[in-house]
């Protein structure tokens, strides 16, 4: 049962308000001075306190701001015979939740308990109700011929109720949405395995990654806002999601869109990708002496920049003026801050920040980042309480000071991996636990796609007998020796190089500064 607390000092003549309450089910407990009321809510728990302004002794004023200073999550309503703005002032001031001016009437106080209280039960019933009427929708669609496109919206469908769901304390809902997703991700694998080969040779392709630039940069080369392209290492959809409202303080939105991440949705492979403009095995023709082979030693993407700028020149822009940034530490983001009055002048300004994908791995080998990202709802709460804090936003405060406008996106996606599969391999085969390549590798032919000739997919081939597969759903790669240790430190982990929904499709957006 609701509890209030009810402090009027004329608490004797409101005995019908209270008596109306009573029958609609609420538990009141009327006193008659901020004293008495202070001192009920040293023993008792309260959901909701209606606080007189004008009583004797200590005022409803001074008893709001002791009430807030000891309990700052019990909403506050103020009643009030006075209508002066500076009594409102200070009462909103100290965070109230609502206020009245006597007389007040049952229904006021009602309304005023629904909108305070009863508000968030009220709209998790309905967004409860609305996704299980959507339920029907999303299901006919997966049952049908998708399309590329299809798929798109079938993942943003999924992605909205995922987060409109997660407050909903409803447990049987979610795990609905949870099973609906599955269905989606098995279909989505073998819609991708369908499909991949003859669009990455060219056959009628969705957006790749190493067209990004192409489609979705230089058509802004001409514009007379100052232009930036920003990479954050590993930004899921439903991440961006959640960091949206911030952003949107700043920027207008001008276009939301996705693309599909090449295989495998791995930095090596994605991000090289988007900055050169060609794919892997492009990339290791043109660039022999700067692709790198997965066993080989040293960073995988340090080149990023020199692919840029021949891009650029290949598109026929040689002669802009480009700047290039990677930011893998705070202090050196801290320091970017100050230099992007300085960038405003260059024709693209491409920063790369590395913050998501290190608090992926940080996840899986620190006890302490899993417990604070146990699944993926606290996984969306961690990023968007970085972003709202980070150099990054405070860099894009910048940019939109400029004027500026930014084209974010990110390389690859994640996916929180729950089920094992066993692997064999020798010693040459790479260590990621979503894809694989190498010369003698023995596995489950139904839990991978599997190519036995890398050139059909444009990957590099590194020896004559070499095969890439690539984990579906939510599966992630053991091997046999010491197998079940590793299946529970690897269990629920999130990891990328795979093919599902929350890999491939990744958001790219375009936003204008609003000032």
């Amino acid at each position: 049962m609701i509890k209030i607390l009810w402090a009027d000092d004329e608490i004797d003549l409101l005995k019908p308000h209270i008596i109306y309450l009573q029958e609609k089910g609420y538990e009141l407990f009327p006193v008659k001075s901020g004293d008495e009321a202070l001192d009920l809510l040293l023993d008792n728990r309260f959901d909701l306190i209606f606080l007189d302004e004008n009583m004797p002794g200590i005022s409803g004023l001074e008893t709001l701001s002791k009430i807030k200073a000891k309990y700052p999550n019990v909403p506050v309503i103020m009643i009030t015979k006075s209508e002066e703005e500076s009594i409102m002032e200070e009462a909103i001031g100290s965070k109230i939740s609502d206020y009245l001016i006597k007389p007040v009437n049952p229904n006021q106080i009602l309304l005023s308990i629904k909108k305070n209280i009863e508000t968030n039960r009220l709209v998790e019933k309905k967004v409860t109700k609305d996704y299980q009427n959507q339920f029907r929708d999303i299901s006919l669609s997966l049952s049908s011929s998708l399309t590329k496109e299809d798929w798109v919206n079938i993942y943003k469908k999924l992605v909205y109720w995922e987060i409109e769901l997660e407050n909903s304390g409803s447990q049987d809902i979610e795990q609905i949405l949870s099973v609906q997703k599955s269905e989606a991700n098995s279909l989505f694998y073998k819609f991708i395995k369908n499909n991949y080969i003859k669009w990455i040779q060219g056959d009628d392709p969705p957006l790749f990654s190493h067209e990004l630039i192409k489609n979705k940069v230089i058509k802004h080369f001409n514009s007379e806002s100052p232009l930036y392209f920003i990479v954050i290492d590993n930004l899921r959809y439903d991440q961006w999601k959640v960091i949206e409202p911030l952003l949107l303080k700043d920027f207008v939105k001008e276009e939301e869109d996705m693309y599909y991440s090449i295989l495998p949705t791995a930095t090596q492979y994605s991000r090289n990708s988007i900055f050169s403009g060609l794919t892997p095995l492009d990339i290791q023709n043109r660039f022999p002496d700067k692709w790198k082979n997965d066993e080989d030693e040293g960073g995988k993407n340090m080149y990023e920049e020199d692919f840029l700028i021949d891009q650029i020149s290949r598109l026929g822009y040689a002669n802009k003026k480009i700047s290039y940034t990677k930011i893998t530490n705070i202090d050196y983001g801290r320091r970017v801050i100050n230099q992007i009055p300085n960038l405003k002048n260059n024709h693209l300004n491409a920063i790369v920040y590395n913050f998501v994908d290190m608090l992926s791995h940080a996840r899986t080998d620190m006890k302490v980042i899993k417990e604070l990202a146990e699944d993926d709802s606290a996984y969306r709460s961690i990023t968007s309480s970085w972003f709202e804090h980070s150099a990054l936003r405070d860099i894009m405060k910048k940019i939109a000071n400029q004027k500026g406008r930014i084209i974010l996106t990110t390389d690859h996606g994640t996916i929180n991996v729950k089920k094992p599969s066993k692997v064999i391999g020798d010693r040459n085969v790479n260590t990621n636990l979503r894809y694989k390549q190498g010369r003698n590798l023995n596995f489950q032919d139904s839990d991978v796609f599997v190519s036995t000739n890398p050139k059909e997919i444009m990957l590099p081939k590194q020896n004559v007998s070499s095969k890439y597969i690539f984990a579906k759903e939510d599966l992630y790669f053991v091997y046999q020796n010491n197998y079940n240790k590793f299946v529970n430190y690897y269990k629920n982990t999130f990891q990328h190089g795979g093919i599902s929904l929350e890999e491939i499709l990744i958001p790219v957006v375009t936003l204008k500064s609003r000032q």
